[in-house]
């Protein structure tokens, strides 16, 4: 028995239609969205009196992030919304990306704020991005191995 792919990540989210038009700028795919109750959902997740709304996201390679909403019972808001990259648990997804600075750029102009970026020897160029409800997004655009890296970058 062993693992065969991951299918996807879920985040549970307040402003579904705002993380899901971010993610959507990113480049991922609608795949479809449903509203899901009753004793069957409680009883799978461990709640009880259960009702949300989901938005199945996919990259261009198959891989997926499922957004919750939660209507029953409300969500529980576990610490501060800019939590640092070091809190505990569930901190960051990682996309790679063709174009490091456009995609950045595309995503500060969707209200995201730059929290930082570097080059990982000659390997990558990283930069690190928090969108909505603290999400934190890390980009990696992979360097053509002939390039050479130059200082500061």
């Amino acid at each position: 028995m062993t693992v065969r792919r991951m299918d996807n990540v879920l985040i549970v989210v307040d402003d579904l239609e705002a993380v899901k038009a971010f993610f959507l700028a990113l480049g991922l795919q609608l795949e479809g969205e449903t509203t899901v109750e009753g004793p069957s959902v409680g009883s799978l997740i461990g709640l009880g009196d259960v009702r949300a709304t989901l938005a199945m996201l996919r990259t261009p390679d198959g891989q997926g992030i499922e957004l919750d909403k939660f209507h029953t019972p409300d969500a529980v808001r576990f610490g501060p919304v800019d939590a640092p990259v070091n809190t505990l648990g569930l901190r960051r997804i990682m996309f790679s990306v063709d174009d490091l600075d456009a995609v950045v750029a595309q995503m500060q102009a969707h209200g995201a704020e730059l929290i930082g970026r570097m080059q990982y020897g000659n390997a990558y160029r990283l930069a690190y991005i928090r969108g909505p409800e603290g999400i934190i997004v890390g980009l990696a655009a992979q360097l053509d191995p002939a390039r050479s890296a130059s200082p500061g970058e």
